[in-house]
């Protein structure tokens, strides 16, 4: 479990095609510090670090996880959202964040308000049940608020302080993100659609 409340990011040094799969090798660059088993959130992905050494580790994607999300897209230099997971008793500043990417939508524009930006996303096939205005959402792991809400798009307002440590500074329209939406909001539509 995460809260979504990103430290920093780490850069992708390996994106290796695999049997059934992608192995991704980060330079987490001081943010996390996972040790053999431990899990990692990377680009709102949670990953299990299956190698670690002096300023890398390594993770397994499965086809599954690259067909739900970005992750098949990394190439080396890349930047990446890292996020260690909360600990008992850790402070819930965000909102929770299970990193389980539900799908990737398109950023359709990017827009400064003086006080920060306005990301307009496409809202991707079934998604659109699990938001609500004011609500959160998740974007490449990174927790926000949905400020506008339409039939086809959802709209975040990003802070200076959240765009200089995470990816979402450098994402611009046309760019596809990782999304998930709030766990409480799943269970809402599940009991909604077995009523």
């Amino acid at each position: 479990m995460y809260t979504g409340l990103v430290a920093g990011t780490g850069t992708v040094l390996a994106a290796d095609p695999e049997q059934e799969g992608y192995r991704l090798r980060i330079e987490p660059n001081g943010f996390v510090a996972p040790e053999p088993g431990d899990s990692v959130s990377v680009q709102g992905v949670c990953l299990t670090a299956d190698r670690v050494g002096d300023g890398w580790f390594t993770a397994f994607c499965s086809e599954t996880t690259l067909a739900k999300s970005t992750l098949g897209s990394l190439e080396p230099g890349d930047a990446v959202n890292l996020e260690s997971p909360v600990a008992a008793g850790d402070a819930l500043d965000g909102h929770l964040v299970r990193g389980c990417v539900k799908t990737t939508t398109e950023v359709l524009a990017v827009e400064s308000t003086g006080a920060g930006w306005r990301y307009t996303l496409a809202i991707p096939d079934g998604f659109a049940g699990y938001l609500v205005t004011e609500g959160p959402i998740t974007v490449d792991g990174v927790s926000l608020t949905v400020a506008e809400l339409t039939e086809q798009t959802v709209t975040i307002t990003v802070i200076p302080e959240t765009a200089e440590r995470t990816t979402l500074g450098d994402t611009e329209p046309g760019d596809r993100v990782n999304l998930e939406s709030d766990p409480v909001a799943k269970y809402v539509a599940r009991q909604e659609a077995v009523a």
